[in-house]
């Protein structure tokens, strides 16, 4: 009896291990190579007096955030409320930094003009992005530091490139203040890539 419950239980968890697998690789089929093109070419009229205005308006929402976790230096923190992230992101890449937590790759400050860029992997980890393959055109994506305070940015586009391709890294904002998220992809042979604007 004991035996048959065991091996009913190892069926329903490989089932469960495998119907989890087939999904993720479900999505990431249907992710597109490259980005938008017609979403990079609308950006250009956000540009102008709508942000603007925005920014006139806008009031600093400043939330105290850790300075050091696991002994390295903290640059942000992130939240994506839709896959329930929340995390920090390390101010220096290495091998140590990308095992323990997202980390900067490139770009400003966080939260400041340009191309504020962040890799992570895509462990089965909770502070991992291992589910930012989920994102969607229109997500929240919230980044906070000790100077700028809680920002909100809202995804524009998801594809994949591979690895040597490196234009989401492209520092060309036009005075923008963009995310970009980056993860491995089809056993590391592409890069999810995830590009958010501040709203």
């Amino acid at each position: 009896m004991f035996r048959k419950i065991l091996k009913l239980l190892i069926v329903l968890i490989l089932s469960i291990l495998i119907g989890n697998m087939a999904y993720g690789m479900y999505q990431e089929f249907n992710l597109k190579d490259g980005p938008n093109v017609s979403s990079l070419a609308n950006t250009e009229w956000t540009q102008g007096t709508l942000n603007t205005e925005k920014e006139e308006k806008e009031i600093k929402v400043i939330e105290k955030i850790q300075e050091q976790y696991k002994g390295y230096e903290v640059s942000a923190k992130l939240t994506i409320p839709k896959i329930e992230l929340d995390t920090y992101v390390l101010e220096k890449y290495s091998t140590e930094t990308m095992d323990l937590c997202p980390t900067k790759y490139f770009g400003p400050e966080p939260n400041e003009v340009g191309n504020f860029c962040i890799a992570a992997h895509n462990y089965n980890k909770e502070n991992m992005f291992n589910h930012i393959i989920e994102l969607e055109i229109g997500d929240t994506i919230i980044l906070s530091d000790n100077k700028n305070g809680k920002v909100e940015y809202e995804v524009y586009d998801v594809y994949k490139v591979k690895p040597e391709e490196t234009e989401p890294l492209s520092q060309k904002a036009e005075g923008r203040t963009e995310l970009t998220l980056i993860t491995c992809s089809d056993y590391s042979s592409k890069r999810i890539i995830v590009k958010a604007r501040k709203i």
